[in-house]
């Protein structure tokens, strides 16, 4: 029970989090879904190092990194926005900007977690390099 909420409540942290930071990022922007390719990549590159700084260093307990990962980011990335918007710019016959988001928040996204996984490795090495 005591997992369940600590996800909700990372939930609930998260779907704030999106909805503020995406709709900050796609107000200024009015064809295509800036807002949700920012929030997934911003939310791959912290599952990214989050993900590797507990698997490499185990700075992150398993109820801690339940709750970063399943709980904020994962009402945070947006995953189903993604796909819903990718078909409405194909509803709508604009193939180059949905090529353009399919494309971008994929490579971008995959990008993000390779940052994510060096910013972690970096700050293991530089913690190690610290104790020596």
């Amino acid at each position: 029970m005591y997992t369940i909420l600590l996800i909700g409540i990372g939930g609930f942290i998260g779907a704030i989090l999106r909805y503020t930071i995406g709709g900050w990022v796609q107000n200024s922007f009015v064809n295509f879904p800036v807002g949700t390719l920012t929030v997934n990549v911003i939310g791959s590159f912290f599952l990214g190092l989050i993900m590797y700084l507990s698997e490499y260093q185990g700075i992150f307990g398993e109820e801690s990194r339940i709750f970063l990962t399943i709980g904020i980011l994962g009402a945070f990335t947006t995953l189903s926005t993604f796909s819903y918007e990718s078909f409405r710019l194909l509803e709508n016959s604009n193939l180059m900007l949905l090529t353009i988001n399919i494309v971008a928040t994929i490579l971008l996204s995959m990008f993000a977690v390779f940052l994510g996984k060096t910013a972690a490795l970096s700050f293991v090495t530089g913690l190690w390099r610290g104790f020596r």
